[in-house]
């Protein structure tokens, strides 16, 4: 077959091969069908904007994807509308086995996928190790729980034995996914996949700094079995193509900013439509005195440092106990320097680069308004240049002020301050004191954090864990408080949300209002009388 031999094993730190970036440009929709191979040329005539896709590693442009307007993104919805009532109709079980078909593409794969995603964001080869990790694990779950999950369910009816009751799950239709830069394999599939397995069709957006790796997953569904418009990628702008996502919609899958949630939120709000989002945190972490610092550091370190910080559960802020701030503060700076930074396709480096120029200028930006507050630089607070064109020491600053705006404001980069409190409930007050509340952390005794870990307002609470052991338990859902998101990711909710519940209820015997023979009147006490009885026995719950 043609991608046989056009998709490789590896890359490396050059410019993708043309056959390979033609391949998974065929995948890219491109006005009214997906662009042919052996017509390469119809790009130029249904998308003639190109976007040259920069990579963090390399000094030319990694390749191009065709770019596409609201004309186009209407277009793929009304192709993917029209496929989705047979995609429905052909089973939970069958699309269970396609994405478990996935779940095993991924792993023979992974490889030229963690490079993909490497050269595309830049990340530590750890950082795109987790994401097909995740992919997997959320492809294997679903693939097993989606066809029990969506089993028709019996439920208790109006009248015991009268009343035959089940609640069916009904896919929305054809969902929106706006997925980020920071997480592309990760985040531009493992929440479409619950949507698909529900029997929605799904048009996806990807960020246009890293469309490739979402090209990717659209040739490995296809190579699993997914029919063709099941799984659309449309690229181009966020405000044009979002928008238009937005509007045809019918249940829309976000993850990015907060400012931007709240764009989008008001938009299909307008139209009546469901909307999830996981949006932005300032993730607080709380080391009491009696955490075991040795176990504790290189976790710590794992949780501020993951992708270079680019992580909406990273922590960015550190709370930690008075009787104990000075020996913790040395501990994560040596930590912090001992961390190898580099941008090969291996497993050398444990920080990789910030994914653009302007990231970079974020990170600075946010460092140097701390500084002019009077914050002061523990470890990091640089550029590294000699490195590559992106990078970033890890940075850790204390004595932050109230004036800077990195207290409260999300960075996403490799820096984290930390504060000396008093005791664990003036750390539980500071870390519930911003409007956000996505992930949290306590390192502490078992005992002290379980105790402490119900008083934190954020979706995820981890004990000696940054956030990997709350994001990995995808049978439990995820997701923010306050700002930080609606609705939930993983777990059933991961699922049901893509679905509409439908009751069907069917009376036997006589109606619910009583039988022809007896008045209301009589009617409405034997009710009555059998209401009470049903709760006192239990028989009615």
């Amino acid at each position: 077959m043609t991608f046989q031999r056009a998709v490789p094993k590896r890359l490396s730190l050059e410019p993708l091969p043309e056959k390979f970036a033609e391949h998974l440009r065929s995948f890219a929709f491109a006005g009214h069908d997906s662009v042919d191979m052996a017509a390469p040329e119809r790009i130029d005539v249904a998308a003639p904007e190109r976007i040259d896709i920069e990579s963090p590693l390399l000094q030319q442009p990694l390749g191009w994807v065709p770019k596409v307007g609201a004309d186009a993104t209407c277009a793929a919805f009304h192709a993917a509308r029209a496929v989705q009532p047979e995609w429905h109709q052909l089973g939970v079980k069958k699309r269970a086995k396609i994405i478990s078909k996935f779940h095993d593409l991924v792993f023979s794969n992974r490889e030229l996928i963690m490079d993909l995603v490497q050269l595309e964001t830049g990340k530590a080869r750890a950082g795109a190790f987790d994401e097909v990790t995740d992919v997997a694990n959320n492809a294997r779950y679903y693939a097993g729980q989606a066809p029990k999950l969506l089993r028709p369910q019996k439920k208790c009816g109006g009248m015991p034995v009268l009343t035959k009751t089940y609640l069916h799950h009904d896919p929305k239709g054809v969902v929106g996914q706006i997925s980020p830069w920071n997480y592309p394999f990760s985040l531009g599939i493992s929440d479409a996949i619950p949507a698909l397995l529900a029997g929605n069709t799904v048009v996806a957006k990807p960020d246009s700094q890293t469309p490739f790796t979402s090209l990717l997953i659209a040739h490995l569904l296809s190579v699993a079995g997914l029919p063709d418009g099941v799984f659309t990628v449309v690229v181009g702008s966020g405000g044009v193509v979002g928008t238009a996502i937005a509007e045809n919609c019918d249940f829309l899958m976000f993850t990015g900013s907060t400012a931007t949630g709240k764009v989008l939120a008001e938009q299909v709000s307008k139209r009546l439509v469901g909307f999830s989002a996981e949006l932005g945190g300032k993730n607080p972490m709380i080391v009491a005195s009696d955490a075991h610092l040795d176990t504790a550091v290189r976790a710590i370190t794992h949780a501020c440092l993951s992708n270079t910080g680019q992580l909406c559960v990273s922590i960015e802020r550190i709370y930690v106990d008075q009787d104990i701030y000075q020996e913790f503060c040395e501990r994560l700076a040596d930590s912090f320097r001992a961390q190898k930074l580099g941008g090969a396709l291996d497993w050398k480096n444990q920080v990789g680069s910030l994914v653009s120029a302007g990231q970079l200028e974020t990170v600075e930006e946010f460092v140097a308004d701390a500084k002019r507050a009077g914050a002061r630089v523990l470890t990091g607070g640089k550029p590294r240049p000699d490195l590559g064109k992106y990078f970033y020491e890890p940075t850790i600053l204390l004595d932050v002020p109230d004036s800077a705006r990195l207290l409260r404001e999300e960075v996403f980069g490799p820096v984290v301050y930390i504060q000396p409190v008093a005791n664990v409930d003036d750390a539980v007050a500071a870390a519930n004191g911003t409007c956000y509340g996505l992930n949290s952390s306590i390192f502490a005794a078992p005992k002290t954090a379980w105790k402490l870990a119900p008083r934190i307002h954020a979706g995820s609470v981890n004990i000696n864990d940054g956030y990997v052991a709350g994001w990995a338990s995808i049978d439990s859902p995820i997701g923010g408080y306050k700002e930080s998101g609606v609705s939930r990711r993983h777990g059933a909710e991961g699922l049901y949300k893509y679905t509409e519940p439908k009751t069907i209820a069917q009376q036997r015997g006589f109606p619910i209002w009583g039988p022809q023979w007896l008045s209301q009147k009589s009617w409405s006490k034997v009710l009555w009388r059998s209401l009470s009885l049903g709760k006192k026995t239990g028989l009615l719950r």
